[in-house]
């Protein structure tokens, strides 16, 4: 059995390992807290010993990295306990580690669609594992070939659309699936132009632009290329099309939109092919 040792908290580096969860709320880590400060840490956290200590800018170096126990490590430093209980592993690899951590949460705490996407993503970057799929089946060998198509989709959306939205692990899996399928319907371009000119906005004003793309049904009729979407031009101008209860909208953004005459010049255009002699 693996060794229970109490190790320093300024020994311990939390971000050792590519990690699933990435944001932690803030009501259950006081919970926590108050919970160690009554009770103390009933659960160990999981450690292994670095071969080479990293340095810190403020500090000794770290001697261990953190396989599982972030929310008790968190809660432990903001206690500012000295020391933690930790069970020493011995993991054979990065990616063992990597499986050990998200076993660990999927039975502690949810970690949301947007986080386990990005950790797949992260860990084919970092050449943990060659394709996101080998990722998928080396963290998540439990899981039915569904839910590994659906983890697969939600990697998809991380990797297309990482810094456009704001809060992107508020997004429920309902969403998440619903943003792959649109990706897979080859709508990124038109996804990335409505979403760019909300940077730093907040996600439920982003996902309220995004509806008017997402809700458009394809024509299954439609010829190959058809209908066009979105046109994006090099003068500085970008025009999509909308779906509206009437019919269609034609949106013009970028810089060249901002000029004056330019809605004239397009009803102008658009009168002359209508209004044919």
């Amino acid at each position: 059995m693996d060794p229970l040792i109490q190790i320093p908290l300024a020994d311990i580096d939390p971000r050792a390992l590519l990690r699933d969860r990435t944001t932690l709320d803030p009501t259950s880590l006081t919970e926590l807290q108050t919970s160690i400060l009554i009770e103390g840490l009933r659960t160990p956290i999981e450690v292994w010993r670095l071969t080479t200590p990293r340095p810190q800018t403020d500090g000794p170096p770290h001697l261990f990295g953190l396989i599982s126990g972030l929310r008790r490590l968190t809660a432990a430093r903001n206690l500012g306990l000295p020391t933690i209980p930790a069970f020493l592993r011995t993991p054979a690899s990065l990616p063992a580690a990597m499986a050990a951590m998200v076993t660990e949460n999927e039975i502690r705490a949810p970690v949301t669609p947007w986080e386990k996407g990005a950790l797949i993503t992260a860990a084919v970057e970092e050449g943990h594992f060659p394709t996101p799929d080998a990722a998928v089946a080396a963290l998540y060998p439990a899981l039915a070939r569904q839910a590994r198509t659906r983890l697969r989709a939600f990697a998809m959306v991380v990797e297309a659309l990482t810094g456009l939205l704001t809060t992107p692990e508020r997004l429920s899996t309902h969403r998440m699936e619903r943003l792959a399928s649109a990706l897979r319907g080859d709508m990124e371009d038109l996804i990335r132009a409505t979403l760019t000119p909300l940077a730093g906005h907040a996600l439920d004003l982003q996902w309220s632009s995004l509806m008017t793309v997402l809700d458009e049904k394809p024509d299954p009729e439609a010829l190959p290329g058809r209908p066009r979407k979105l046109l994006q031009l090099r003068q500085g101008l970008t025009i999509r099309r909308e779906a509206c209860r009437e019919g269609w909208v034609l949106r013009f953004t970028g810089p060249e939109a901002k000029r004056g005459g330019l809605a004239d010049d397009v009803m102008d255009e658009i009168e002359r092919w209508f209004q044919k002699s």
